[in-house]
């Protein structure tokens, strides 16, 4: 065993800061412009008196600015580099130097001169892996290996990890180490990975192997389950990336994107959901999250194990994210929202409107005003795209509900009327499950024209539920939207139950000459009549800021087509609008394909592709169309943490669909 290291000799303060003031800072820029505060900001910080935290908060915002760096950031790693030998905010010192060595964000400035910068202070940086403080050797550890050097930095980090006792601080040298050296670490690591290892160090050797890309094996799995809960040991290092170490753990064996390696991730979440310690379970419950998020087959292989934990907040969250895919559960979360009224059941609820929404209405209608994330869930933002079941006691209450909307005094906002946020999604949520109904709630006429004026969005639900009525209801219902019809929303509702395109018309033109923001929304409204919107396309032009001499029909085409801003509506628009003879349709699929890799816009892709047909596509593009629709990999990684699940199962529905209609 080593001897405790030596104390470092520090280096001066005044020493440290030489040349700060004379430095032209005003020449350089960080995220707020010219950098003529960091002398001052610098000072105040290196001092450590009173304003010390404050100005090192004003450093951060500044040279490492949501991890971007800039020219600053290369001129302020020396005098940090100074600042962290001198003694003073050694530990604050290096981590912002790493921030700086570990960003790839770089604004204004050459690619790698801020890691250069860093890397260029090595020499006093090595100096402090030997200082007598762990807390240094430690945090100096994470930032030499963020340099990524392997002439200086990495024979330093090595001959100190020989040395090193402190298991934190041998934890980060081994981690640092497979920053530097990939292969190496994962050699040294393959010792570490017994029980007899401190946890820190051990976890250390878990993700050393991992990002050398070695097998997964058995020693692997053990290490990790002994580990468990691993938060504990993972809170002593560094690495952001390692602070939930099960999640990330089982990410990267799914990223790898081989049948053994989702094999092994999925094993090892199972077994650590049927451990029997809570604390354990909720770690992997956490993880499970992940899994189903980025595997579509993961759900199938976990859902046994998760669906007897229901009673867990966060299993019945994630239940509800999987949707009918959790079926067993049902009885389970139905015997949990049944419970008094409180947030466990709420949270029980919302899960069955997922997974079970036939079991689930009845228990909706007889707590409805007292269940709002079931409600979201059954008709708001978190909704799934099949309609929610009609019941005819939930239709019974939601009326209910809504007549006393409809009583409510017309104060509130100035642009809908409502009086809260949360009256605002209740009403929100009534009329939605009204218009995914359609004819069946008919009889709820009466109360969506009482609220139109204070909700307009009330007018959709109008058309759906009038749709197919008598004459009477019909009129009823139009009389009510002609009330209301300079609302753009509320016109377009009007045209599609009666075919009125005056008001439609008045409306658009209207909100284009709001703008670009408004103009968006009434050029799409504008675009499904084709060329019968010639008469305003002088103004679509000014949205568009385009100039054209004089109206021909191509150039209305034209108009009415970048209206539609995306690649996949875009070439909807097109194929509505332009003539056929001259699109090229192999070009149009490699621009809608194109954005459903990329993730731009994966519902108007499937929507586009279907469109174009079977004849767009070449070879090439057909394979890859196969490859979006059959690999495990989820393509919505964004969006709504409740829906990105669903929406990826509904995807991938839509595109089978494609790839069956164009193969």
């Amino acid at each position: 065993m080593s001897e405790v290291p030596a104390k470092v000799a520090a280096m001066e303060l005044p020493t440290a800061l030489a040349g700060l003031d004379a430095h032209p800072w005003v020449t350089v820029n960080h995220a707020y412009g010219p950098a003529e505060d960091l002398p001052g900001l610098l000072r105040t910080f290196a001092e450590g008196g009173e304003d010390a935290a404050e100005a090192l908060g004003d450093l951060y915002g500044s040279i490492a600015h949501q991890g971007t760096v800039y020219a600053a950031s290369v001129d302020a790693a020396p005098y940090l580099a100074r600042i962290a030998a001198s003694g003073r905010q050694t530990v604050d010192a290096l981590r912002l130097l790493g921030c700086l060595a570990e960003s790839e964000d770089e604004y204004d400035v050459e690619p790698g001169a801020v890691r250069a910068a860093v890397t260029a202070q090595l020499p006093l940086l090595i100096t402090l892996l030997a200082d007598e403080d762990p807390a240094v050797r430690q945090a100096a550890g994470w930032t030499v290996g963020h340099t990524r050097d392997t002439c200086t930095a990495l024979p330093a980090v090595r001959a100190r990890l020989a040395a090193e006792t402190d298991p934190a601080v041998r934890a980060e040298l081994l981690t640092a180490y497979s920053r530097l050296d990939p292969a190496g670490a994962a050699a040294e690591a393959r010792a570490l990975l017994g029980p007899d290892t401190p946890a820190p160090l051990r976890l250390a050797a878990v993700f050393a192997v991992l990002d050398a890309g070695e097998t997964w094996l058995a020693a692997h799995r053990d290490a990790v389950l002994g580990l468990l809960p691993a938060r504990e040991a993972a809170r002593s290092g560094h690495a952001d990336e390692h602070r939930e170490p099960l999640r990330a753990i089982v990410a990267i064996l799914l990223g790898r994107d081989t049948d053994a390696d989702r094999e092994s991730a999925l094993a090892l979440l199972v077994a650590a959901l049927r451990d029997e310690r809570p604390e354990v379970r909720a770690e992997a419950l956490w993880a499970a999250d992940r899994a189903c998020t980025l595997s579509r087959g993961a759900p199938q292989q976990l859902i046994p194990a998760i669906a007897p934990l229901a009673a867990d907040w966060a299993a019945a969250q994630l239940l509800g994210k999987l949707g009918p895919a959790a079926a067993e559960a049902a009885p389970v979360l139905a015997e949990l929202a049944a419970q008094p009224d409180d947030e466990g059941a709420d949270q029980a609820l919302a899960a069955l409107v997922l997974v079970a929404p036939h079991a689930a209405a009845p228990l909706l209608a007889r707590a409805l005003g007292r269940r709002p994330r079931a409600m979201q869930c059954a008709a708001g933002s978190h909704a799934p795209a099949a309609p929610f079941p009609f019941d005819p006691g939930l239709f019974v209450a939601v009326r209910a509900r809504l007549a006393v909307k409809a009583l409510e005094g017309p104060e509130g906002c100035k642009d809908c009327g409502c009086s809260t946020t949360e009256d605002h999604n209740d009403t929100a949520g009534l009329v939605h499950l009204l218009r995914q109904w359609g004819p069946r709630a008919v009889g709820a006429l009466p109360e969506l024209c009482a609220v139109l004026p204070r909700f307009p969005y009330a007018a959709t639900a109008i058309t759906a539920v009038a749709a197919g009525s008598g004459p009477a209801r019909r009129e009823r219902a139009a009389t009510a939207l002609r009330a209301g019809a300079q609302k753009l929303s509320v016109a377009r509702a009007l045209h599609e139950l009666t075919g009125e395109t005056g008001p439609l018309f008045a409306a658009a033109e209207a909100e284009l000459a709001n703008g670009v923001r408004g103009g968006s929304e009434g050029a799409r409204a504008l675009a499904t009549f084709g060329p019968a919107a010639a008469r305003l396309a002088p103004v679509l032009r000014t949205v568009l800021g385009r100039t054209i001499d004089r109206d021909t029909t191509p150039e209305v085409d034209t108009d009415l087509a970048l209206a539609l801003a995306q690649a996949p509506s875009a070439v909807l628009g097109l194929l509505a609008v332009a003539d056929p003879a001259g699109l090229d349709r192999v070009r149009l699929a490699e621009a809608v394909l194109h954005s459903a890799e990329t993730r731009a816009d994966l519902k108007g892709a499937c929507d586009a592709l279907r469109a174009l047909g079977a004849g767009a596509l070449t070879l090439e593009q057909h394979a890859r169309l196969a490859a979006l629709a059959t690999g495990d990999h989820r393509l919505v990684v964004f969006g709504s943490d409740q829906a990105m699940i669903r929406e990826d199962e509904q995807l991938r529905v839509a595109l089978a669909s494609v790839l069956d209609r164009v193969g």
